[in-house]
């Protein structure tokens, strides 16, 4: 079975387009190599890919015959991601929060007014005094 096939039907990517892409982008590697999409899985593969930060790694099991279910999934695949990776995924989703307030950003054209008056009256005042 094709790689990408294998990962979408062991419901790591939403579609194949998805799997595809990661494989051409070079984020798949089987066995240490850097794969193709066209390139076959077997049993006892190490698969590695990078997604949304998180560098997974998965043995191949067996060969699915199509898209399964979330629930026999296990059957195929055995995650042996280190639990390491989800953690910094928790720090660096932290450390975001801490930078920047959730909901902050650009200011408005009514804050842009506000600040300006602000800082138009206390010009005034020291220009005064």
């Amino acid at each position: 079975m094709r790689i990408d096939k294998y990962l979408w039907s062991v419901r790591y990517y939403k579609t194949r387009t998805l799997a595809t892409t990661a494989c051409k982008k070079g984020q798949v590697r089987i066995n240490d190599d850097i794969v193709k999409p066209s390139r076959d899985v077997y049993p006892l593969d190490i698969v590695e890919f990078r997604k949304e930060q998180i560098n997974y790694k998965i043995k191949v099991n067996d060969l699915p015959p199509n898209r399964v279910g979330a629930k026999i999934v296990d059957l195929y695949r055995t995650d042996i991601t280190p639990k390491e990776q989800f953690e910094a995924k928790e720090l660096l989703k932290y450390s975001k929060d801490y930078y920047r307030k959730k909901g902050t950003g650009r200011p408005t054209k009514k804050d842009r007014r506000d600040i300006d008056s602000y800082t138009d009256e206390n010009f005034i005042e020291d220009t005064e005094s």
